[in-house]
Order: structure tokens, then sequence, then C-alpha cells
């Protein structure tokens, strides 16, 4: 299964901006308000995106951060943890020092105690003692079908790691760097899923982040050899986390393509008439959000493959 109905979410108690990620992530911006207001004004965000979810028929498993640690970015649990068809999960090693404390034990029990089954633990996180990183699939785009994997490299997408990755899931790796225009200067986006989404059968994607031609010949290729339409969005739009976007399963098997609104507002009609040829498209607004922590619907999504328990 490339896609899944059952989403994993954690509802944010300190929401903020982050200082630790603002470093490389130029996506945040400071929102002038106290850390309260933003907190209350995630959460009305948060708890209309759910109900949105919810009301298609995805299986929404919510979870609440906790007042301590004080983790801020805990709204994206995607980047720490990522969950397979054959019972494994993994946990992997975060740039910033307070998003590591965004990894709870506790999920995985709950998560077993709602009937899904745990057989196995991969645990990267060694890799902070050395300084290097890979941010789950926020580094990853994983083709989970096809057994490949897309990731443009940064300093929260180390290369070794993610080979090492990919030897242990038997993905091919497809990689590449993927930069953006900040004060004139060419600089690496922070994460892979801000620039790129996969979906069943079409993949949406800022080719114009991949400088090195043939490096964007290569991703193309993959894509196109595994029979997906390339949509093509531009680096305002994925500014606008046009890239950031997850394909679900709702109710009946119907399939959605789920993005902000303000990445759908983004988008031009002969790109939403591409998407809506393949799937249904759900959006809601997530401004807050998407200035203060610089990430957007995917990266609030942790997608769940587990296997459930034989009643």
């Amino acid at each position: 299964m490339q896609i899944t109905n059952t989403i994993l979410m954690v509802r944010p108690v300190n929401f903020r901006m982050n200082e630790q990620t603002a470093i490389n992530n130029f996506f945040q911006e400071d929102l002038e308000l106290k850390n309260a207001v933003i907190n209350k004004k995630a959460q009305d965000e948060f708890d209309g995106f759910v109900n949105k979810l919810r009301a298609q028929g995805v299986n929404v498993v919510v979870v609440d951060d906790t007042l301590e640690p004080n983790t801020p970015d805990s709204i994206f649990p995607n980047n720490w943890i990522s969950f397979h068809e054959d019972g494994t999960v993994a946990l992997y090693p975060m740039f910033a020092e307070n998003r590591r404390e965004e990894r709870r034990e506790d999920i995985l029990d709950f998560l077993e105690d709602n009937g899904y089954r745990i057989d196995n633990i991969i645990d990267y996180t060694s890799a902070e003692e050395d300084d290097l990183f890979l941010e789950s699939t926020g580094s990853m785009i994983l083709d989970r079908v096809n057994k490949k994997a897309y990731c443009a490299l940064s300093d929260r997408a180390d290369e070794e790691l993610f080979i090492e990755f990919c030897e242990d899931f038997e993905f091919t790796p497809v990689v590449f760097t993927a930069n953006q225009s900040v004060d004139g200067k060419r600089m690496p986006i922070y994460h892979t899923n801000v620039m790129m989404c996969l979906a069943e059968d079409f993949a949406v994607i800022c080719l114009d982040a991949i400088d090195d031609k043939k490096e964007k010949k290569n991703v193309l290729f993959h894509l196109k050899q595994d029979g997906r339409e390339v949509i093509s969005i531009s680096e305002s739009q994925m500014h606008q986390f046009a890239g950031n976007m997850l394909q679900v399963i709702g109710s009946n098997g119907t399939r959605f393509l789920v993005m902000s609104t303000s990445a759908y507002k983004s988008l031009s009609k002969q790109q939403l008439k591409q998407i809506e040829s393949k799937c249904s498209i759900l959006h809601s607004s997530l401004d807050t959000i998407e200035t203060c922590g610089g990430g957007s619907a995917r990266c609030m999504m942790a997608e769940v493959f587990l296997p459930k328990f034989e009643n």
C-alpha cells in the first residue's frame, strides 16, 4: 500500500516559533504575537483540520502533547517516527535538540492498546551523538509500492544514514539536492516533503528546486518509470506549501489529496484539474501553523501502516 486511511496526529499545548529550527527552515516567520495566542490559534487550526479529515472517513488517531518537556514542534510527528506494514516502527535522529524530546514511548503503547501491532523497532537516534540527522518522512519521500525512497540532502538528511535506512527497509535510494533562493543565495531546502509529494499515480514536485540537471533527470526518470504523472509546481507555490501534501484514504476507499488552504489557493486551474482528475482535494486553513512552524498539512500527519491484531 502506498497510502493509508489511518493518521497519527499530535495536538499541541505549547506551539510557537521554534528558534532552534529557524536556523535552516527558511519557511518560518515570526508572528509578533504572544505564545499563548499563537498556541490557541494553532489548536483551533488543528481541531478544524482533524474534523475535516474525520468527516471524510479518515481514521485520525489524536494524541495530546504534554506540557513537559517543552516541545513547540510536537504538532509535526512525521519527523521522528515512521510506521510500516510489516509491524516495524523506525525512530529518527532530529536536528533540533528540543525536537528530540518529541519522541514518546507512550505513543507506541497507546497504538498497541488500540489494536496496532508493533513487532520491531529500528532506532537510528544514536546518530545524534555524531551530529547526523534523518528526519523520517520529512527527509524522505517513500514509494512503498515500488520500494524507492527520494531524499533531498540537507542538514536534516544525511546521505549515509539515508542509505542505511534504504538497506534496512530494502528501498532503492534516489538522492538529490533541492535548493531555494534565500536573500539571493541558493540554500538547501530543509525537508524533502515541502518540495515533493508522492501519491498513488501522480507526483507533485518543485522541479525548479533541483538545480543539477542530471539529478533532475534522474528523479523524473524514476517517477515516470513507475507510471506517475508529474505535476510541477513553482518555487513560489512551494512557499505556499503546495509541495507539502499527502494522499489518504477516506470512507468507501475514496482518495483525497490533503493540503492547506494556502497551498490550494496557490495552485493554477490547470494544476487543480490535473489533481482532481486523479482524486478529490481536501484543504484546511493552517496559516498560523505554517507561518510559525514552517511546516504544513503533510508534516502534521504521521501515516500508520501497522497491521492490526487479529480479534
